[in-house]
């Protein structure tokens, strides 16, 4: 039987309630959409611990983060590592597949192959010699380098592409992956991933797309009864402000500026599409997209990501067979999903092996219908990377979701269901007392797991001034024997 093909399309910083098919009636995905029309919708997917490294950890390695060993960037953790005993990319190497990866891989070193055969990369600012670096200084104008446009790596300030379209990292990125599809070796089955920089920040989309979401109403701000917290207008006056209370129409041009990154990466996913549909190997070829987590985008007064909160930890993810396969999925599946179940989807829709280190479960029979004994929740984290107060632990099903903050000794509830903004806080409401106990238990049993001091007697404890670190940050986990 042939093997078949896959497309992994991974995009840096995309909210999972930005994208058409996940009822965004604003922003323009129709691209996208249509390659989730065609296989399974997961409206209930996070990431665990969202921000870029430990996501990636996650990712390619199919391990829940105490496995991986990184809890979070900053406070006592470590780089991504890339000495995982097996790796999604790694697996297919092994299997015979061409493996090919194009823009970012947030990998240390950052020339680490991650099981890739091959890397063309996009580092944005952190690496001078990377692909997309090389390649603009000898199509651009010598004059201009890609970080004219004077907005940060953090910001939330937006603003138009500062030089010509076909110069954007975004549309680069697209241009090497085709450039694969029509020189590969055609005699192998394939295995690429199209892994774009954007809509992380800067947003500096196209001039178009930053104008027509400028000039038109986008969503606004959610803003919760409780986000007082984070009105700090001494911290909103920096122009990378992780939070603070900003004016609307400073929250509009940045969701201009995010929505335009986003558009643009589905325009490029249109050429592809375009590409392909004139391609034999299109009829046996996977999709995957999602994102590694995603922005907060000013809401409950706060930027980019590491918190528990939707705009943070939800993420797209569709998974789409091959159009040629005839296989039936059902569009939208809810069972609670994260990023370490990529791998193990992928190398089961492969027919290949799935290694013992991996936590993460293979997704193919959810796409067929509900699954029996799903898993109850998805737990997250984050270590201190802002503040202190920032820090937190979650536990969601995407119905329900229990948040601590452990170092200011702060619980909060919210009904998803009734209450997708999170604005109201139900953690002293006498009607979900029950409901809260229970999830609260769930956080409890994964901490006792580790065997912390960060539980006693069945209770959260707040813990004393040192980071939680797992046993696994400098050494790999081998697995379930």
């Amino acid at each position: 039987m042939e093997k078949p093909n896959v497309i992994f399309i991974f995009v840096d910083q995309m909210r999972g309630d930005c994208l058409g098919r996940n009822g965004n009636n604003v922003i323009q995905t129709p691209n996208l959409d249509f390659l989730a029309s065609k296989g399974t919708n997961f409206c209930h997917a996070y990431s665990a611990v969202p921000s870029c490294l430990p996501a990636r950890a996650a990712l390619w390695s199919g391990q829940e983060q105490w496995h991986t060993g990184v809890l979070g960037m900053g406070w006592g953790q470590g780089q991504t590592p890339s000495d995982f005993p097996h790796t999604m990319a790694g697996e297919f190497t092994k299997a015979g597949y061409r493996t090919h990866m194009v823009g970012k891989g947030h990998f240390s070193p950052q020339r680490a192959s991650m099981g890739f055969e091959s890397t063309e990369l996009d580092e944005s600012s952190r690496m001078d010699d990377s692909e997309y670096r090389r390649w603009f200084r000898e199509n651009a104008n010598p004059n201009v380098s890609p970080e004219d446009h004077g907005v940060n790596w953090n910001s939330w300030h937006a603003r138009p592409w500062h030089t010509e379209e076909y110069l954007h990292p975004t549309y680069w990125t697209m241009n090497r992956a085709i450039d694969f599809l029509k020189t590969r070796d055609k005699d192998r089955p394939f295995f690429l991933n199209i892994s774009f920089a954007r809509p992380h920040s800067p947003y500096v989309p196209p001039k178009y797309w930053f104008d027509f979401y400028n000039n038109q109403k986008l969503p606004e701000a959610c803003v919760g009864e409780w986000a007082s917290m984070h009105d700090d207008s001494e911290t909103a006056a920096d122009p990378n402000a992780w939070r603070g209370k900003m004016t609307p129409e400073q929250i509009h041009r940045a969701r201009a500026g995010y929505y335009g990154e986003i558009s643009f990466i589905d325009q490029q996913v249109g050429r592809l599409i375009n590409y392909l549909s004139r391609q034999e190997e299109y009829r046996n070829t996977w999709f995957v997209f999602t994102s590694d987590h995603g922005d907060m985008q000013g809401d409950h007064n706060l930027w980019r990501k590491t918190y528990a909160y939707e705009g943070s930890s939800r993420i797209p993810f569709f998974i789409t067979p091959p159009l040629g396969g005839g296989k039936k999925t059902r569009p939208v599946a809810e069972e609670v999903v994260e990023l370490r179940d990529v791998m193990p989807s992928l190398l089961d829709a492969a027919g290949l092996e799935i290694p013992s280190s991996v936590d993460g479960v293979s997704l193919l029979k959810a796409m067929e219908g509900p699954v029996e004994n799903w898993r109850k929740y998805i737990h997250g984290e984050h270590c201190r990377c802002y503040s202190e107060e920032q820090e937190m632990q979650y536990v969601t099903d995407g119905k329900r979701k229990f948040v601590w903050l452990p170092r200011i000794g702060v619980e909060q509830f919210f009904d998803l269901e009734k209450d997708p903004g999170e604005l109201k806080n139900m953690a002293d409401v006498p009607a979900y007392r029950d409901e809260i106990e229970l999830w609260r238990g769930y956080l409890v049993s994964e901490l006792e797991k580790r065997e912390s001091s960060w539980t006693k007697n069945g209770e959260l404890v707040k813990p004393q001034n040192e980071p939680l670190v797992s046993p696994w940050k400098d050494i790999r986990w081998p697995g379930n024997s």
